[in-house]
């Protein structure tokens, strides 16, 4: 499994970021232009992940996004896990997206 920092997902600007944490989570503030798809619900997602390039996973801190792009992975979905997560993304003082 590829990872990336959040500096360099920052640098990056990927084109799809999914962030597997619960909507509740995901509420209190994501990476601008994340997507939110639960972990408990990637499974009923693979079809439409697998249409999509340059695949980013987060969560808070990068264990349920590990989880997330490992089972990915193991469906021939090329995915990257960011290390530190929304956790880490926000005590670098990065921007913050609430819906």
């Amino acid at each position: 499994m590829h990872s990336i920092t959040t500096a360099q997902l920052a640098a990056a600007s990927p084109a799809n970021v999914i962030d597997v944490r619960e909507p509740d989570e995901f509420a209190s503030g994501h990476v601008p232009g994340a997507r939110n798809i639960p972990l408990a619900t990637v499974p009923d997602h693979v079809d439409e992940l697998r249409e999509l390039e340059d695949l980013h996973l987060i969560c808070q801190a990068g264990g349920r996004s590990a989880r997330a792009a490992a089972f990915l992975e193991h469906h021939g979905i090329e995915a990257t896990n960011v290390d530190g997560g929304t956790g880490t993304w926000i005590a670098e003082g990065r921007p913050v997206a609430h819906p």
